[in-house]
């Protein structure tokens, strides 16, 4: 039988419009446990009466999954007086064939009740304002991202081979002749040498990639509003990067903290901290944490056959900046990661080096958080200038082996004898 741990708490499944709850209160003498069963509407009022439905049976001990967003409401309502724990989906199941959402709310509650549900990280609500807007930034930038792409792809189109020429195709020198192109019918070689900046190279190239460029009128439409979009999706990336430096300005010594590391800048360490948070015992230790943003091989063995162990999709949002941060820090020639980078590349191949060296990052800002020290790897001097190997001693002759004897005050008298 299996040890009951909570005896009053409740379960509940949620979808977009309706929520089933179920209150499961188990009598300590036989064991046995009493439901109680009902549903909720979304609207904040039903809401507000969930809450008091809960209180009226004094359960303050509620398990629901993260199902969406809709879980949110909810855990805003519930939040303060209760004790939620928001769980995977995966880890509370039906079986299959057996699944309504009364049946899914009491199986909830019986998994909670016997403490067989694995609780999610949830953040404080400050952490939380500062991961929403840290996640729509990235949102914005995948936009940009997206945006340039059609750009570039309406100049492939239209004959203009300016990005196989130029370092940057939205470099200042870029952008200044697209404008000349998209603004004039005849192009004009001496104006076009004149918006070309004196370090960029390949400048008889970059007349030859416009020339006898054709850009149609609907491909011309198409590069105008792209342009006009990604300059509007700058000013909010910008205003979004400001807002998010305010709010972590109270924080702003533990973020400054871990910007002790190579490649890690203001901002990748406010996205970072935004996404794990700044109390570290939430998670077990470090190879938790390593898993949970999806920077662990994942372990799939059945009948002693080892199947794939790819990394899993976790840590969506915090895996890219980490592997930024992890490009950032082999830049710098003389340093740690870098060392580290080369010795797996050779092995295992540069995508498997970098996320290494992604883990390696996480790993650090993880006991940095912890205890509060700084970077200092203390095997670095003898990892960087490894010792050469001790020399071998001499084989000890009898001589040698009678001497220290001797010195040791050992009577050899006797030994001396039997060899002669």
């Amino acid at each position: 039988m299996l040890k009951t741990v909570r005896y009053n708490c409740s379960g509940m499944d949620i979808d977009k419009n309706s929520i089933v709850a179920t209150i499961g209160i188990t009598n300590k003498k036989n064991n046995v446990t009493e439901y109680v069963q009902e549903t909720f509407s979304t609207l904040n009022s039903d809401l507000f009466r969930l809450k008091n439905w809960l209180i009226s049976y004094n359960c303050k001990d509620v398990c629901m999954e993260s199902t969406g967003e809709y879980w949110i409401p909810i855990f805003n309502i519930l939040e303060d007086d209760f004790n939620v724990c928001l769980t995977h989906p995966k880890y509370v199941k039906a079986i299959k064939g057996k699944k309504t959402d009364k049946k899914d709310s009491l199986w909830i509650c019986d998994l909670f009740k016997h403490d067989l549900v694995k609780s999610s990280f949830i953040p404080p609500k400050e952490i939380r304002a500062l991961r929403e807007l840290c996640r729509y930034r990235y949102k914005l930038i995948c936009m940009r991202s997206s945006e340039r792409n059609r750009y570039q792809n309406s100049m492939t189109v239209s004959n203009i081979g300016l990005a196989s020429v130029v370092t940057d195709p939205f470099g200042k020198t870029a952008s200044r002749i697209m404008d000349e192109v998209l603004s004039c019918n005849i192009l004009d070689d001496d104006k076009i040498r004149k918006l070309i900046h004196g370090s960029c190279k390949n400048k008889d190239k970059i007349l030859e990639s416009i020339k006898d460029c054709n850009i149609e009128s609907d491909q011309h439409f198409k590069m105008t509003e792209a342009k006009v979009h990604m300059q509007e999706l700058d000013q909010h990336i910008e205003a979004c990067t400001i807002e998010i430096v305010k709010r972590a300005s109270p924080l702003l010594d533990q973020f400054i903290h871990i910007t002790e590391l190579p490649g890690i800048q203001l901002t990748s360490a406010i996205i970072i901290l935004s996404e794990i948070g700044l109390d570290m015992t939430q998670f077990e230790n470090d190879k938790q944490l390593m898993s949970w943003a999806g920077l662990a091989p994942a372990n799939n063995e059945s009948a002693n056959k080892k199947k794939s162990v790819r990394i899993s999709k976790a840590g969506q949002y915090l895996k890219p900046v980490l592997v930024q941060c992890a490009l950032a820090a082999i830049k710098n020639p003389d340093n740690y990661f870098v060392i580290k980078y080369n010795r797996i590349k050779k092995r295992r191949g540069h995508k498997k080096a970098i996320i290494a060296i992604a883990r390696m990052i996480l790993t650090s800002i993880y006991h940095m958080i912890l205890t509060g020290e700084t970077f200092n790897l203390s095997d670095y001097e003898s990892f960087k200038n490894p010792t050469t190997k001790p020399k071998q001693q001499p084989e000890m002759t009898v001589e040698s082996a009678l001497e220290f004897l001797k010195q040791s005050g050992i009577g050899v008298s006797t030994i001396q004898n039997n060899l002669m």
